[in-house]
């Protein structure tokens, strides 16, 4: 089979799965293989799956011929133990470099975030040049701006050529039950949101979120992949969503709550064990900047097809329904599974 050989870390979860389909449309791809940590009987043409755990298996054989390298890798639980998700993300992502360097893949593709950026709510929207160095109050900027700074160091000892995704934030219908379960934890069934079990959300001055669908953001790895761009893109669809929006699609109403009690409530959560999300992403969300997005627009080609009002509707609606996908991490909600979810929220080991 001729035409680009490309391989994908992380290929089975909410982003790594449209990653891989969207390749396997394009006609300049030969073959994908797709590396995840737990295995997979997921079928999608041109895609063959393999199990490699980037942080410690033998990543050097499967990049061996390889054209490009897409790394998708990531771990956001347990938050409660940030060397596992440091030894993961970080420590793997930096053996998916080397092992890039050393089989000599002409190309690799990194999965940042808007997380990486440094404060900057109060700015007009941001290029690729704004700062990368997150917010330290929480694991995720904090991994994500490392890493932005081990591919400066990659870059300037290798002729690859390095392509980062900064996106926001990335949903889809079949990640419904696997975000709830990553972010919400066992106390917010799926449905339950919807009007009237939530009937009022807290208004948050001058916030505003940017969002976007999984397959939009992976046609921009697609575009990087088939391409010959290089460094940094912003990602995500216009406009950015208020939480008056949020608000509308969920048929609640919104109530002014002070930003600090809002702040306190999910401290408090979070130390009682009734979410897994900690306050520092709360800190987190409420500080990035807003991105300019114009450079995927021009550079790649990239036009998001659903708007953000589209992207929230459909991600809503796979809450309700318990929606999941076809792979172990989008697995979807199954009753027997939340109550040992519950059960471990209050405490209870099996």
């Amino acid at each position: 089979m001729s035409g680009l050989r490309i391989v994908v870390t992380g290929a089975t979860g909410n982003v790594g799965s449209s990653v891989v389909e969207a390749l396997s449309a394009e006609a300049a791809v030969g073959s994908v293989l797709g590396l995840s940590r737990r295995e997979t009987d997921w079928s999608v043409p041109k895609v063959e799956f393999a199990v490699a755990d980037v942080s410690k298996d033998n990543l050097h054989r499967h990049f061996e011929g390889a054209d490009v390298v897409v790394n998708l890798a990531w771990l956001f639980q347990p938050t409660r133990r940030p060397e596992v998700t440091w030894e993961n993300n970080v420590s793997g992502s930096s053996r998916v470099f080397q092992a890039v360097a050393d089989t000599g893949v002409p190309a690799l593709i990194h999965a940042s975030s808007v997380g990486a950026y440094s404060p900057g709510r109060n700015q007009p929207a941001v290029s690729e040049q704004w700062p990368t160095d997150g917010w330290p109050g929480a694991a995720y900027p904090r991994e994500k701006a490392y890493l932005e700074r081990c591919l400066d160091i990659f870059e300037e000892r290798n002729d690859t050529r390095v392509v980062r995704m900064r996106p926001g934030f990335i949903f889809q219908r079949r990640s419904a039950s696997s975000q709830r379960r990553l972010f919400a934890g066992p106390f917010l069934p799926g449905s339950l949101v919807g009007k009237p079990w939530i009937p009022v959300l807290p208004r948050l001055p001058g916030l505003t979120i940017q969002v976007l669908h999984a397959s939009d953001v992976a046609k921009a790895y697609a575009a990087a992949s088939v391409g010959e761009q290089r460094g940094a893109f912003n990602l995500a669809a216009d406009p950015p969503i208020t939480m008056e929006e949020i608000a509308e699609l969920l048929g609640a109403r919104v109530v002014n709550v002070p930003q600090r009690m809002i702040r306190s409530g999910v401290g408090a959560a979070w130390r009682a064990h009734a979410i897994p999300a900690t306050p520092g992403l709360f800190d987190t969300v409420t500080r990035v900047p807003t991105m300019d997005c114009s450079r995927a627009r021009i550079d790649l080609g990239w036009i998001p097809e659903h708007s953000p009002s589209e992207v929230l509707r459909e991600f809503f609606e796979g809450l309700r329904s318990g929606a999941g996908g076809p792979t172990a991490p989008l697995e979807p909600d199954r009753p027997a599974s939340r109550l040992r979810e519950i059960a471990t929220g209050l405490g209870f080991r099996p």
